[in-house]
C-alpha cells in the first residue's frame, strides 16, 4: 500500500496521502470530543509534504481551536477532516474514519486518556497503551 485516499461526507473535499503514515491513535482530548461530538477521534499522523488536498469549490475551512493549532472541516457538510499544529510541525493529522479504506497500520495508542469520557467503556482487551496529555514545554 503506497497511498491512501479519503473525503468528507459530501465528497467536495478529497485528499490523498503517500504512505507510510507516522502513527495512528485514538485521541480523547476534550477539544476532539467537542469538535466531533463523540467520545474520541482516531487520527492518522501524516507527513504534510506527502499529502494532497483536492478542494475545487473551496469548501475546506480552518478553525483556530487553540493558539497555534487549527482544525480543518468541510464548510458544506461539516465533516471534521484535519488537524495541524505548531507543536507537531510537518505533520497533517487526518481523521481515520474519512479514509475510503484502510491505511497502513491500526491504532497504536489511546492519547489524552486522562480526559476520556466515562460513558463509553473501553476495556483493556485492545492492548493499546493509555497515555495522558503530553507535558507542555
Amino acid at each position: 500500500m503506497n497511498a491512501a485516499h479519503g473525503r468528507c461526507l459530501c465528497g467536495d473535499v478529497r485528499f490523498a496521502a503517500s504512505l507510510p503514515s507516522r502513527w495512528v491513535a485514538h485521541c480523547h482530548c476534550t477539544m476532539c470530543q467537542r469538535n466531533s461530538g463523540s467520545a474520541f477521534v482516531t487520527w492518522v499522523g501524516l507527513d504534510e509534504t506527502q499529502c494532497r488536498i483536492d478542494d475545487p469549490d473551496s469548501r475546506l475551512r480552518w478553525y483556530e481551536s487553540s493558539a497555534g493549532a487549527q482544525r480543518g472541516f468541510c464548510s458544506r457538510c461539516g465533516s471534521t477532516l484535519f488537524f495541524r499544529s505548531e507543536r507537531w510541525r510537518g505533520e497533517l493529522h487526518a481523521t481515520l474514519a474519512n479514509f475510503d479504506g484502510p491505511v497502513d497500520r491500526l491504532p497504536q495508542a489511546h492519547v489524552f486518556w486522562d480526559t476520556h469520557v466515562d460513558w463509553v467503556v473501553l476495556d483493556e482487551s485492545d492492548g493499546l497503551p493509555r497515555k495522558p496529555a503530553p507535558e507542555v514545554d
